[in-house]
């Protein structure tokens, strides 16, 4: 069988012989159309736990809008999403000015100005104030209270003094948070750097066995966040392998983000009968495989299926090489997988929870690359970097020989193997 993984802008090639291939891991088939700005429309008209966007904001009259948006990494169809919601900003009588679009950045990069351009347009540029999230500016921070988990909870100040905060995302299966979207635009995406680390922290005791969204501790804290911010309204999608939008829930920050879930859980958990010897993962290139960071997600996957003493080869073109600062230094001060594994139960952050998702990986199975980082760079990541998938098929052949099995991920930054229950 031939296979085609996305790599950058570009693509990477191999062949592996069909009796070898245990499952080809792709998002199963369905009957699910592509959305039309009227679906948008109609899901602003009949959301989910609300009332209508419109009917909300004649009710307020809001005169500080916080519309929270996603940063470059998370591809997010602004022009299916945008017009409608600004339309009806427009009837409500809220001009551009009362308007300023926050970028969640999370503990990210805050954008830059052709970065803007490149996501949301020249249009929207021109129109509104755009403020990048930072996560470690006190100033830009305000405290609105203790969580339930003990956690003081500071957030953007621009959220805290919004009269009316909409936000916009994308759900998403998530390593450890179960999903993206909803809630996650509050915790991680505008909370204060201590608050997210201490949020964060809980993912070494769930990445092994990651339990459903009702006991997720670090969602139920994303949730609990959420609703003490008090967000009045989301726009949320679904988006599938061809990044074609086949869903959208708007409304409640819960109830139309569950629905969303729903979906996604349907487009994107695949059922594996067993696991393989080695599994080819793509990181689904750009914006995914932009940097390390991100194309972790594809690793992660991988690494649910396959065996102990394993191999994985992780296609990820990453220009951006680690794209986290902490990430890196915890990967340059570490001489092997155990020592980022001991170091992060005792003195976790953020940045390092990356590095945390490279050890735990490292340290059962081989890791090869076919990147565009150099070779010390991915050897500092504990893995091989190779020229071609075929070539470390070839080496980690050399090595357990040719009856392997194999599984292929060509979606790897999307698609969850669920093994059967033990």
């Amino acid at each position: 069988m031939d296979f085609q993984l996305k790599r950058g802008r570009g693509t990477e090639t191999f062949s592996l012989e069909d009796s070898r291939i245990l499952q080809v891991i792709l998002p199963p088939e369905t009957n699910l159309r592509p959305c039309t700005l009227r679906d948008v429309e109609e899901a602003l008209d009949s959301p989910v736990g609300t009332p209508p966007l419109l009917e909300l904001l004649q009710r307020k009259q809001p005169r500080k809008i916080v519309l929270i948006v996603n940063d470059i990494t998370r591809p997010t169809p602004y022009d299916l999403l945008l017009p409608p919601v600004l339309s009806r900003f427009a009837r409500a009588g809220i001009t551009d000015d009362m308007v300023t679009l926050l970028v969640a950045t999370g503990i990210h990069d805050p954008h830059t100005d052709d970065q803007n351009l490149q996501v949301y347009g020249e249009e929207i540029v021109r129109r509104f104030g755009i403020v990048s999230h930072a996560a470690d500016d006190l100033e830009s921070l305000v405290s609105i209270g203790t969580l339930s988990t003990g956690a003081e909870l500071k957030i953007n100040r621009l959220v805290a003094e919004a009269d009316f905060v909409l936000s916009l995302g994308v759900v998403m299966p998530h390593y450890f948070a179960g999903y993206s979207g909803g809630r996650k635009s509050i915790l991680p995406g505008v909370a204060w750097k201590e608050t997210v680390e201490r949020n964060h922290s809980r993912m070494v005791e769930l990445m092994d066995a990651l339990p459903d969204l009702d006991s997720n501790p670090v969602n139920l804290e994303m949730i609990e966040a959420a609703q003490m911010v008090g967000v009045d309204f989301i726009l949320n999608v679904v988006v599938n392998e061809k990044k074609d939008v086949v869903k959208v829930a708007a409304g409640d920050v819960v109830k139309a983000w569950r629905e969303a879930v729903a979906v996604s859980a349907s487009l994107y958990e695949v059922p594996v009968e067993g696991l393989a010897d080695v599994a080819v993962a793509g990181a689904c290139g750009h914006p995914r495989d932009i940097n390390m960071y991100q194309a972790q997600k594809a690793l992660d996957h991988a690494d649910k299926a396959t065996k102990k003493g394993g191999a994985i080869v992780l296609v990820a073109d990453c220009p951006g090489g680690y794209g986290e600062a902490v990430f890196e230094e915890w990967m340059n001060a570490a001489s092997c997988p155990e020592d980022i594994v001991k170091r992060i139960r005792s003195d976790f952050k953020m940045g390092g929870h990356k590095a945390f998702g490279f050890a735990k990986v490292a340290a059962e199975k081989t890791v090869y690359m076919v990147t565009s980082m150099d070779w010390a760079e991915v050897k500092k990541l504990f893995a091989v970097k190779v020229p071609s998938v075929e070539e470390a098929l070839r080496l980690f052949e050399q090595e357990r020989g040719k009856d392997l099995s194999y599984m292929v991920l060509p979606e790897g930054s999307l698609t969850v193997p669920v093994p059967p229950r033990e």
